[in-house]
């Protein structure tokens, strides 16, 4: 641990990113020369790299902690978190120093204390926890806790952990951006040969592509901020780009190798469990093949039979909402197999029989992904079945100008936007840097955020920098019309992100003028200022008052120009819903 903590204030007192980088190819470099460092450098990458453990300590354990080993009193101890603003940062600055010390690896920590955790009862998984802890040196601490809390962040992203292991080892940033993808899989035991698979020479290794279920690293889109009248000339001729709709659903790639099969997310998460509606691709698919596309939930069940229509139909895609009910769930049952089933949208073909198909042309790829769908299809009608796969079409308008007029009819079909993907490029790793051309790179053209004006009526204090602000905010909008006199403010949203740090400022001192009840770090506010309140969806939610849940709800701007009283209403929000959700 004490090289990881060591390693941890580092990054943390670092002001540039390339003394970050320096920081971690330091780090790596001491863990080549010290082969018996591998396992707690293998632990050391996987979160530096945001690789976030299942729970292991319960918050209440925490608090315990922090009450039994200062003795404050439970009201100073809340007040302190919420002044820090971070459970981990106020115990390591309100614990006594350790009785003793220890000097204790960070995998010993991780493999032989923490991991172990999970089988112990309640007051076992305590005791262990405020006796590890009496003899943990002070340095040590903060990292320690910020590990068990989940709350690891120090300015340091996935890319800069692939770059900084490039740079100390001579490896490709490609090759080690492969190396990397699933690294930080949630429910690993990470020993000295995970780290030592990373740093492996290039001659060392099998090509990664074939050997296992490890995906590709995603190709990422940049948000396409061009007017329609500039597009021919930043783009070009519309008949250079492959152009599709951007999907609402998860990105997600199809892993089919040696008779397996994997579903991976781009958050890197191997969700194969659960989805199982993909399972019977496999039949149709040939091993060797990796697709890349959009899983989204659609109107059809597969398991019904197979029915006459095109391979790129994509007319009863379901909203978002409809996905969110089968996202983290841990049982699912024939009922939700069946009403929700989802598909695969797939647009590019990574791999086939075994071969890399990234370097070579979109439109090569997208030719050969055709001929895999509909070969696909064509095996599954034979059969009298069908299978949870689309191709993704490919859109054709004459110009820019027809194609945006198109782009309106997006939320209709599910879509967030469109993508525009150069016919000549090749299938890059992450969010590369612009190049010298644009059709080199993929890039996402969202339609605007649907918005509303809404009234703040609570605040509560953020965390971290903004601990001492009130940061993250709820609005509601108004039951009914101005003449309505029994009409009141329904909460519908709550955002935290949208404004400048000086317009922070002046809200939060708006706030404590304003106050009209406080409950705990959360104010009631007299209703005094309208926001405009963006959002990518919208559905009907019985969770809420307002009986509809925003996605993704962001503050576009602070409407110090609209009294509150002229607000949008709870029955313009409701006119926002999709038209399937209206009836």
């Amino acid at each position: 641990m004490k090289d990881f903590a060591a390693l941890y204030h580092r990054i943390d007192a670092a002001t540039s990113t390339r003394h970050k980088s320096e920081a971690l190819q330091d780090y790596v470099r001491a863990a080549i020369a010290d082969p018996a460092r591998g396992a707690s450098a293998a632990w050391a990458v996987y979160f530096l790299a945001g690789g976030k453990p299942r729970q292991m300590i319960a918050t209440k354990h925490l608090w315990r902690l922090a009450l039994d080993e200062t003795g404050l009193p439970d009201w100073l101890i809340e007040e302190s978190y919420q002044n820090v603003g971070d459970l981990a940062e106020m115990l390591a600055l309100l614990l006594p120093p350790p009785e003793a010390t220890e000097d204790l690896p960070l995998d010993a920590w991780m493999n032989g204390r923490l991991l172990a955790l999970k089988g112990m009862e309640d007051e076992e998984k305590y005791n262990s926890l405020r006796d590890w802890t009496r003899r943990l040196p002070a340095a040590e601490r903060l990292p320690l806790f910020k590990l068990i809390t989940g709350a690891l962040r120090i300015g340091v992203s996935q890319r800069q952990v692939v770059q900084a292991l490039s740079e100390a080892t001579g490896i490709e940033p490609k090759t080690m951006a492969q190396r990397m993808m699933g690294y930080t899989q949630s429910g690993r035991l990470l020993v000295a040969d995970d780290f030592a698979a990373l740093i492996a020479a290039e001659t060392e290794q099998k090509a990664e592509g074939a050997a296992s279920g490890r995906p590709y690293p995603f190709f990422l889109a940049h948000p396409l901020q061009v007017a329609v009248e500039d597009m021919p000339a930043a783009l070009g001729p519309i008949e250079n780009w492959l152009i599709e709709w951007k999907y609402d659903g998860i990105r997600a790639q199809y892993i089919h190798r040696d008779g397996q099969w994997w579903l991976w997310s781009r958050g890197e998460e191997l969700i194969s469990a659960s989805y199982p509606d993909l399972a019977a691709l496999s039949n149709f698919v040939a091993s060797g093949t990796v697709l890349d596309g959009e899983l989204v939930v659609v109107g059809h069940d597969p398991a019904a039979g197979a029915r006459e229509r095109a391979i790129d139909a994509v007319d009863d895609i379901r909203p978002f909402a409809s996905l969110q009910q089968r996202i983290g769930r841990k049982v699912l049952t024939p009922k939700i197999l069946k009403e929700l089933p989802v598909a695969l949208i797939a647009y590019d073909l990574l791999e086939q029989d075994g071969t890399d198909l990234r370097p070579r042309p979109q439109k090569e790829r997208r030719a050969l992904l055709a001929s895999v769908v509909a070969g696909a299809y064509g095996t599954a009608v034979g059969r009298g079945q069908d299978i949870p796969l689309r191709l993704s079409p490919a859109l054709r308008r004459p110009d820019w100008a027809s194609l945006a007029a198109l782009r309106e009819e997006a939320r209709g079909l599910g879509a967030e936007g469109m993508m525009l993907k150069g016919l000549n490029s090749a299938y890059g790793v992450g969010r590369r840097k612009s190049g010298p051309a644009a059709e080199d790179l993929w890039w996402k053209w969202k339609l605007n955020p649907m918005s509303v004006d809404a009234v703040l009526i609570y605040a509560q204090r953020g965390h971290g920098r903004r601990s001492g602000v009130y940061s993250d905010y709820t609005f509601a909008v108004w039951s009914g019309p101005p003449e309505d006199e029994k009409r009141a403010l329904v909460p519908f949203a709550k955002a935290y992100s949208g404004l400048t740090d000086e317009e922070m400022r002046q809200v939060d001192a708006n706030i404590r003028r304003t106050t009209i009840e406080t409950f705990g770090p959360v104010r009631s506010v007299k209703p005094t200022m309208v926001f405009e309140l963006g959002f990518e969806g919208i559905a009907p939610s019985k969770r809420h008052k307002s009986g509809v849940a925003t996605r993704f709800p962001r503050m576009l701007r602070w409407r110090q120009d609209k009294p509150v009283e002229e607000a949008d209403t709870l029955e313009q929000l409701q006119a926002l819903l999709p038209k399937e959700a209206t009836g």
